[in-house]
């Protein structure tokens, strides 16, 4: 009884410590003017109420002074009719409740090892985790914003992470495509690193549920997938905005709009789609190969191979999240609030927090991502500053893209080295991976 009770209060003491880091940032949020109050919550609630009263989707435009568009596919609308039936005051906190409740998801997720290693106070642990990871720059955008961008990678991980689910993998991947397309690079990450079957239902569960858009509001549907997809930017916002990190953002804010800047966006977007799934693909498989025989049954039943060895699921955690920041990287617009992708990014660095210089790692991108430094950058751009000030204020004004093509060639590179230099070390008698020839 005594041992229930101190478990009881280590839960408590957790839930207190998440709650103690988030209760300012959603205050803060939650309070902020009505038109500035989660303003793409009220996109997909217009998007609702669209769906419910007949109007034209594409049309429909949020209250002033935002009027921002609904740039989503259908199906993403119908499940927004829900929150059209709560009232604002009401939808708001509840939203926000469901972000932090996917952000704990996604910790336990991004921390697994490290989680398991505090034993009985995993709860405080997590709690703790939490409440850093929520404070992140893209973390609190998720919030200011109400965005889906915690529940998009809650499902990839979920899908991409879990040794053996209880739905067919590749289900919610297929979702989260269908709900936004971004999370379209899972398919080809499927397909790279040998998961066909889970390629396959990925496949087959968006096109179910494009197709079931296409039932329920088949005008719609045309419209988007024939117009408003192929406006892009048009719709989204400017594409060389500050809070644009992708690389055709970066392309944007240094060179005028013309063919040449087109083709300068295509070559670099097609040369860090090669690098960077490669990179992923090397650390998947050589997780794949940590696990040992297991691995050798993967492409056949669909189970992830040693997923509760340390050194081979947080590899397999660094290929997703890899493909993670390509989906930020590559897209033609690829928002601050979308770089939630580096709270796995951060935990595939940590692992089980027993290498120092991993947790160095880990602790120098959680503490890089806290500051607002592209607005830095664009504050520095102006005439009346300088050209060395300008030039320097361009540098700054792109840190988190360039952190994330950082980011990708350190855990495709250094850390799947370091893992297995450290597994060789660990068991002298198993014989080395040899993974140079898995990106070829």
């Amino acid at each position: 009884m005594r041992g229930r009770s101190a478990d009881l209060l280590i839960v408590l003491a957790g839930i207190a410590v998440a709650a103690v880091a988030v209760a300012p940032i959603a205050s803060h949020w939650l309070t902020n003017p009505p038109d500035q109050r989660l303003v793409d919550l009220e996109v997909y609630r217009e998007g609702g109420r669209a769906v419910l009263r007949g109007a034209p989707l594409y049309d429909v435009l949020t209250q002033p002074p935002q009027f921002l568009p609904f740039t989503y596919p259908p199906f993403a609308a119908v499940l927004a009719v829900p929150f059209t039936l709560l009232p604002w005051d009401v939808a708001q906190p509840v939203w926000t409740a469901l972000i932090y409740a996917a952000l704990v998801l996604v910790v336990r997720y991004s921390f697994r090892d490290l989680i398991r290693r505090a034993g009985r106070w995993s709860p405080l642990a997590t709690g703790a985790l939490v409440g850093a990871a929520a404070w992140i720059l893209p973390d609190r955008d998720q919030i200011r914003f109400g965005q889906v961008g915690l529940f998009l990678l809650a499902m990839c991980l979920a899908d991409c992470c879990t040794r053996s689910p209880r739905w067919p993998r590749g289900v919610l991947v297929g979702l989260a495509v269908a709900i936004k397309l971004v999370p379209g690079v899972f398919l080809i990450y499927f397909l790279i690193t040998g998961r066909f079957r889970a390629a396959g239902n990925a496949i087959m569960t968006a096109v179910g549920a494009t197709l079931f858009g296409f039932m329920l509001l088949p005008s719609d549907s045309a419209d988007y997938w024939f117009g408003a997809l192929l406006q892009g930017g048009d719709r989204t916002g400017a594409i060389d905005g500050t809070t644009n990190q992708a690389i055709n953002g970066i392309v944007a804010r240094v060179l005028p709009e013309s063919t040449f800047r087109t083709a300068v966006w295509l070559v670099l977007t097609a040369a860090t789609a090669y690098v960077g799934f490669m990179l992923a693909r090397r650390a998947t498989r050589t997780a794949d190969l940590l696990g040992g025989p297991p691995a050798r049954t993967f492409e056949g039943t669909d189970h992830l191979p040693a997923a509760e060895r340390p050194a081979s699921y947080g590899l397999l955690l660094g290929g997703v999240a890899i493909t993670g920041l390509l989906s930020v990287l590559l897209s033609p617009v690829g928002w601050i609030h979308h770089f939630v992708w580096m709270i796995p990014v951060i935990g595939a660095l940590v692992g089980d927090g027993r290498d120092t210089r991993r947790c160095l790692f880990g602790a120098a991108a959680w503490f890089y991502f806290l500051w607002p430094l592209p607005w830095w950058g664009a504050r520095m751009i102006g005439p009346e500053h300088g050209y060395v000030t300008e030039f320097f204020g361009r540098v700054i004004q792109d840190l988190f893209g360039l952190a994330a093509v950082a980011s990708i060639i350190l855990i495709g590179r250094w850390l799947v080295d370091r893992v297995l230099r450290d597994d060789h070390r660990e068991d002298p008698s198993q014989k080395r991976v040899e993974v140079g020839t898995l990106t070829s």
